[in-house]
C-alpha cells in the first residue's frame, strides 16, 4: 500500500539548508523562539505551536491563546479538563465529564493535544484521554491552532491544543502553595472532593528551575436531581485520586543560548467503590450508581513525559530550536461484560485490557528573518517520531491489538513573505513518509477469552504524503484584518480498531486499505477587528477529507468505518471593555457535517454527535470592583439538534456559572459554583453520540469549589 509523490526529503534538502547558507544581512530573526536571558519575560502573543514562531492576530489560521487568568477563573469553577476546554475553545464539544474524551472533538474531528510540543495523542490505538496527561495547574498558557494542521506532523484533522507549561519566575526562590474543596449543594459527604498544590522556582546566575507538585483527590458526582451520576466503564473522573510532578532545569550558556530538561509525571486511578445501574433510555430513565465492588481492577492512566530542548537565537544570523523527547502512556480500561475466562473455582470471570504506547521523538527548526530587504522570513526544519502501540488482556495476558510500530520521518518549509506593507503571506509544504510494522496475531473471540476467532498475518505498509499550507492577511486599516487559508492535516486511522476488528480468514495486513492515512483539507475565510476597547473575529471554514473515519457500533463494538466526510462551520466571538473594570465575552458557533455511508463518492448522511458539537452561545462577564474582590460569570446555551437517526436528536440546555475572587492580605480566596441553577441535564454525549441504556449519563448539578492560594 503507496502512495506515490514526488517531492522527497531528499528534494528537500537544498530548500532546508538555504536558510544557514543565505548570504543575507546579518540581523535578529523576526520570529524568535529562544527565550529571552533570566530577567526578561517572553512575549505573551508569540504562538509557539507554530513552527515559525507567529504572533496571535497575524495568522491566516484562527488561533486562540487561552491565558494563565482565563484558566484559573475556569478552575475556581471546575476542575475538569475537558470542562475547561469546551468553555474556552470555540467549536469543542461539550464535555463527557468522564476520563475518556471520546466524542470531544474539535471543529467535528480529533486535536492533537501537545505540552511543550510534545505529542500526547496516541493516533495507533486511541484511548481517548490525550487530554488528561497533566494537571491544569501546571499550565501557564493553551495554545490553539484551529483546523486541520501538519506543523506538529501526526494527528491534527481538526486542529492543535498545546499545553505551555509553567516558567521560572524572576528571582532566587518562590514558593506557591494552594487547595481547593469541592462539594455537592447538599453536602453529602461521599461528595467532598480536594485539590493541594505546591511549587517552588527561581532563577540563580545562569540557571532556572521549577519543581511542582499536585494531588487531586475527587468525590462522587450528584446531578441536579442529587442523584449520583452513573459509572462509566471506559474510564471515570468522579471516585477517583490523581497526582501530577513536574520538574523542569534550564541553563544559560549564554545571551543567546539556553538549554532546558523537564520531566512530568502524570498518575489518574479510581477507587473502585460504586457500580453503575443501568437506565431506560426509552423511558429516559438515566444511568446512576451505588456503591459496590466492580469487577477487576481500577482504571488508570500514568503518563511520563520527558523533554529536552536547545534554543540558540542567533546561530550565524538563525534561530535554531531542537528538541529530544518520550512518552510512555498508560491506560488501564474497567472491566466490561465481555472477554469472560474461567476463574479457579470454575467461576465466569471477566478481562479487562490496558493500552500501551511508548513514543520517541526529535524536532529540529531552523529560522532565518531579515531575508530580501527585511520582508522574508524562511522556517524549515526535520521531525522524527517512533511510536510504539499495543493493547493486550490484563489478567490472561492475551494480545488484543499486537504490537504496532509507527515510524516517521518529516521535512518541512514555511515562509512568511511581507509582499506590502499591508498585505502577508504565508506558505509551506511538509512531506511525511512513514512505515507502519505490525507484527502477526490472532484475533479475539469478546465472548469467550479462551478462543481465537482468525489469525492474521503481520505486515510493513510504506506511504509518503505531502502537505501542503496557504493564506494571506490583509491589514485593512487601522481596525480591520482580513485572511484566508487553505490547510492540509495529516492522521492514521486508528490502527488498533481495524486489526482487532479483522474477522476474515487470511488477511494480510499490507492488503488493508483502512490502515491508508487519513488526509484532511481545511479551508478558511475570517476578519478580524479591533477598536480597541471592542474586538470581533469572524470566521468560515470547510474540513473535507476523501477517505475520512467514522466511529460506527458493529454489535456493541466500536469500529472505524472509512468513509468520505464534509464538515462546515462558522465560529463568531467578540469581547467588549466596558470599562477598565468591566469586560464582557460572546461567542457563537455552528457546525454541520456529512458522511458517505454508500459508497458512491457523495456524502449523504448527516454526523452524529460522536463528530459535531451542537450549536453553541456563550457569554462572560469579567469584573474587577475593586483591588480585592473580582468576580467572573458565564453562561452557555447549547442549542437541539436534529439527525437523520430520530434517536440521536438533542434536546439542548443552558448551564451558567459564577466565580468570586477575594485578595487576601496574605493569599487569595476563590469560590466558584458550577450549574448554578442546579440544571438537570443528559450530557451531549449521552443524547446525541450513542444509543445505550449503560452510557445515559445526566451532567453534574450544581457544585460548589473554595479555593484558598498563597505566593511566598
Amino acid at each position: 500500500m503507496f502512495i506515490r509523490s514526488t517531492l522527497t526529503p531528499a528534494r528537500l534538502l537544498p530548500l532546508l539548508l538555504w536558510p544557514a547558507l543565505a548570504n543575507a544581512q546579518q540581523s535578529q530573526p523576526a520570529h524568535s523562539s529562544a527565550q529571552e536571558p533570566p530577567t526578561h519575560e517572553l512575549a505573551e502573543l508569540v504562538v509557539s505551536a507554530t513552527r515559525n514562531q507567529s504572533i496571535a492576530g497575524e495568522t491566516a489560521q484562527k488561533v486562540t491563546i487561552i491565558t494563565r487568568e482565563q484558566i484559573e477563573q475556569q478552575l475556581a469553577i471546575t476542575q475538569d479538563p475537558g470542562q475547561v476546554l469546551s468553555n474556552l475553545i470555540p467549536s469543542y464539544s461539550p464535555s463527557r465529564q468522564k476520563l475518556s474524551n471520546a466524542g470531544e472533538t474539535f471543529r467535528g474531528r480529533s486535536p492533537l493535544f501537545l505540552i511543550d510540543g510534545v505529542p500526547q495523542s496516541n493516533p495507533l490505538r486511541d484511548s481517548a484521554r490525550d487530554s488528561y496527561t497533566i494537571d491544569l495547574s501546571m499550565i501557564e498558557r493553551i495554545e490553539v491552532i484551529h483546523g486541520a494542521s501538519a506543523e506538529h506532523g501526526l494527528g491534527a484533522t481538526g486542529g492543535i491544543i498545546n499545553y505551555v507549561t509553567r516558567r521560572a519566575e524572576s528571582g532566587s526562590f518562590n514558593q506557591h502553595a494552594g487547595i481547593r474543596l469541592t462539594t455537592d449543594d447538599r453536602f453529602e459527604s461521599e461528595g467532598f472532593g480536594h485539590q493541594i498544590d505546591y511549587r517552588l522556582s527561581g532563577q540563580q546566575d545562569n540557571w532556572d528551575y521549577l519543581a511542582a507538585v499536585t494531588r487531586h483527590e475527587r468525590g462522587v458526582f450528584f446531578d441536579g436531581n442529587n442523584e449520583i451520576i452513573g459509572v462509566a466503564y471506559p474510564g471515570e473522573l468522579q471516585n477517583s485520586r490523581s497526582y501530577d510532578v513536574l520538574a523542569k532545569v534550564g541553563y544559560w550558556l549564554g545571551d543567546d543560548q539556553h538549554i532546558e530538561l523537564s520531566v512530568n509525571r502524570f498518575e489518574l486511578e479510581g477507587h473502585n467503590d460504586y457500580v453503575p445501574v443501568a437506565g431506560d433510555r426509552s423511558a429516559g430513565t438515566p444511568t446512576t450508581a451505588r456503591r459496590g465492588t466492580p469487577l477487576g481492577e481500577p482504571g488508570y492512566n500514568e503518563v511520563t513525559t520527558i523533554s529536552a530542548a536547545y534554543s540558540h537565537s542567533d546561530w550565524y544570523g538563525n534561530t535554531l530550536d531542537a528538541q529530544l523527547y518520550s512518552q510512555q502512556f498508560r491506560a488501564q480500561f474497567d472491566t466490561i461484560t465481555t472477554f469472560p475466562y474461567p476463574g479457579e473455582a470454575g467461576e465466569t470471570l471477566y478481562d479487562q485490557t490496558r493500552n500501551e504506547s511508548d513514543k520517541l521523538g526529535a524536532k529540529f527548526t531552523l529560522s532565518r528573518g531579515g531575508l530580501w530587504d527585511d520582508r522574508l522570513t524562511l522556517t524549515t526544519g526535520v521531525d522524527l517520531l517512533q511510536d510504539q502501540t499495543r493493547q493486550m488482556l490484563t489478567h490472561t495476558s492475551r494480545t488484543y491489538v499486537p504490537d504496532s510500530k509507527f515510524n516517521n520521518i518529516a521535512a518541512f518549509l514555511q515562509t512568511d513573505l511581507d509582499l506590502t506593507d499591508r498585505l502577508l503571506l504565508q506558505t509551506g509544504v511538509r512531506h511525511e513518509h512513514a512505515k507502519l510494522d505490525v507484527d502477526s496475531f490472532a484475533t479475539l473471540d469478546r465472548s469467550d477469552v479462551t478462543q481465537d476467532l482468525v489469525s492474521v498475518e503481520g505486515g510493513k505498509p510504506s506511504f509518503d504524503e505531502t502537505l501542503f499550507n496557504a493564506g494571506l492577511v490583509f491589514q485593512v486599516n487601522d481596525w480591520a484584518q482580513l485572511y484566508a487559508n487553505y490547510s492540509e492535516g495529516f492522521g492514521m486511522p486508528d490502527v488498533g480498531r481495524v486489526l482487532r476488528s479483522i474477522s476474515t480468514p487470511n488477511q494480510s495486513v499490507d492488503s488493508l486499505l483502512q490502515l491508508e492515512p487519513i488526509v484532511t483539507d481545511n479551508r478558511e475565510i475570517g476578519a478580524r477587528f479591533d477598536w480597541g476597547r471592542y474586538g470581533l473575529e469572524l470566521s468560515y471554514y470547510e474540513s473535507n477529507s476523501d477517505y475520512g473515519e467514522r466511529l460506527t457500533q458493529d454489535n456493541g463494538v466500536w469500529v472505524g468505518s472509512r468513509e468520505k466526510t464534509e464538515i462546515s462551520g462558522v465560529e463568531i466571538s467578540g469581547d467588549m471593555q466596558v470599562t477598565d473594570a468591566h469586560t464582557l465575552k460572546a461567542s457563537y458557533t455552528y457546525a454541520e457535517g456529512k458522511s458517505d455511508t454508500t459508497g458512491d463518492g457523495q456524502v449523504d448522511t448527516e454526523l452524529t454527535g460522536i463528530n459535531i458539537a451542537p450549536s453553541t452561545l456563550k457569554l462572560s462577564w469579567s469584573a474587577a470592583w475593586n483591588n480585592q474582590l473580582s468576580s467572573h460569570l458565564q453562561g452557555t446555551h447549547y442549542f437541539n439538534r436534529s439527525v437523520d437517526d430520530p434517536e440521536l436528536e438533542f434536546d439542548g440546555y443552558s448551564l451558567v456559572d459564577a466565580a468570586l475572587t477575594y485578595q487576601l492580605p496574605l493569599g487569595r480566596a476563590s469560590f466558584g459554583i458550577e450549574n448554578m441553577f442546579d440544571r438537570q441535564y443528559l450530557t451531549y454525549y449521552s443524547q446525541a453520540a450513542r444509543v445505550s441504556d449503560d452510557y445515559y449519563f445526566t451532567g453534574r448539578g450544581r457544585t460548589f469549589t473554595l479555593g484558598y492560594s498563597v505566593d511566598f
